[in-house]
């Protein structure tokens, strides 16, 4: 009996997340998996989300069944063993033995058939000692300590030790369920029809919790829908469309690290007179971008920022820094897992130069909001801060005139907006709010 597509797909994903550093979210999208049933996509979107999800957990199942220990084993039959612990112990509709059969020809399909009855032994003493459908929330909110939440919630413990003085223990807690959760997904609707078409194309959607150009799809694939295809409606998480909007108008816009383009087809939508640049380092990402967003009043540059090619100075510069990602762990949990706390540091330093460069090009009386997708203090307020030291000529701008800016213009809909402040920042925290963990920071140049 073969394997099933859904099983393979998930399968070989989960290799090339673990061997070439991948993302999942991207190879769930690729040209492959356009070729599974809508059925076999959404199990293996369930397979290799949730693996990556409690991938901690699955491996102490694992190590407590195995006659050897894990860091001994092939990757291949690792990865079988991970999928077949997570139907078992993850999901209730699919029968053990169906698992087990299935995870043991993926080792047999990978070619390791001399660790066949091993995988068979430990896939059978996991099915004896692992529950469907056991209620793991439970156990993250009863967690009285960071090593217990993380344990709880298949965290790596080194984060959790920080967020829990940072947030305090509930709101870690929040952070940590929601990382384990599916998140909804969110649309940024480009055009007005669009709502009705997706409507009459079958998909189930309610108001955006966050700003009223955004929807939440409650049931249905957009991805299928033609509006979709012809750009009439964007899969775009709402604390990524609110760093968009918190760029405002302008005549001259510049976007620093514009891949793969979200936030920069935001901003052309909201200003489609003014002369915009995105510069992107990646030539492939740069070219994506051009065909992704055929706006004629913007100009791509291939580039690194901190060398750019231009000359004139711009009202508006947004600096969406690469970062750590650890505000978007719900949607790609790989990260967790690869992250150490060295890298923070690396990442600190090109945010910094980043963003210092990015100062140079905002003429005066103009505006520049820094964001990251990131919790972590030394990718925000410690950049932040030390940008501040270093040129004296800038200052921040008051978040709370932003937001009530944008509640005035009938963008914001969020209520309570104390909760996305944070001293002089904007902060949006997984759980506590319903979309991606966000930091912002608003820098004016004065006249």
């Amino acid at each position: 009996m073969s394997v099933s597509p859904a099983r393979a797909t998930a399968f070989d994903i989960l290799l090339r997340v673990e061997q070439e550093d991948s993302y999942a979210s991207e190879l769930l999208h690729s040209a492959r998996c356009a070729e599974l049933t809508t059925a076999d996509h959404a199990l293996a979107t369930e397979l290799v989300m949730g693996v990556l999800r409690w991938r901690s957990s699955l491996d102490a199942a694992i190590a407590k069944a195995s006659s050897q220990r894990l860091e001994k084993l092939d990757p291949e039959v690792l990865i079988a063993l991970r999928l077949g612990a997570y139907q078992m112990g993850w999901l209730d509709r699919i029968p053990a033995r169906a698992a087990i059969h299935e995870s043991v020809e993926l080792v047999k399909r990978a070619r390791k058939r001399s660790a066949v009855p091993f995988a068979n032994a430990v896939l059978r003493k996991l099915a004896q000692s692992l529950t469907a459908g056991e209620a793991r929330t439970n156990l993250i909110q009863s967690a009285s300590a960071p090593d217990a939440l993380a344990t709880a919630s298949a965290h790596p413990g080194w984060l959790v030790e920080r967020w829990v003085p940072q947030f305090g223990l509930d709101v870690a807690r929040q952070v940590c369920s929601y990382d384990q959760s599916i998140p909804v997904t969110a649309l940024r609707l480009r055009a007005p029809s669009a709502e009705e078409e997706l409507r009459r194309a079958g998909i189930e959607l309610v108001a955006g919790a966050v700003l009223a150009g955004a929807r939440r799809v409650c049931s249905g694939d957009i991805t299928k829908t033609k509006a979709f295809d012809e750009g009439r409606v964007a899969i775009q998480d709402e604390a990524s469309q609110l760093v968009a909007a918190l760029v405002g108008k302008g005549t001259r816009i510049l976007d620093c690290c514009a891949a793969p383009g979200g936030k920069t087809w935001g901003i052309a939508d909201h200003n489609p007179e003014a002369t915009i640049v995105a510069v992107e380092l990646h030539p492939h990402r740069a070219e994506g971008l051009r065909k992704r967003i055929a706006a004629k009043n913007l100009q791509v540059v291939t580039a690194d920022v901190r060398e750019l090619p231009v000359r004139e100075r711009f009202d508006r510069v947004l600096v969406d820094v690469p970062c750590s990602g650890t505000g978007t762990l719900a949607r790609n949990p790989e990260i967790k897992w690869r992250l150490k706390p060295a890298d923070l540091t690396d990442l600190r330093a090109r945010q910094l130069s980043i963003l210092e460069s990015a100062m140079k090009q905002v003429a005066p009386g103009g505006k520049l909001v820094y964001s990251t997708c990131s919790l972590e203090k030394e990718e925000n307020e410690s950049v932040v801060d030390q940008a501040l030291r270093t040129h004296e000529s800038f200052r921040l701008r008051d978040h709370r005139v932003e937001l009530e800016r944008l509640r005035t213009d009938g963008q914001l809909v969020a209520k309570h907006l104390d909760s996305f402040l944070h001293g002089p920042y904007l902060r949006t925290i997984p759980g506590l709010h319903p979309c991606d963990g966000f930091f912002v920071a608003i820098f004016e140049r004065p006249n």
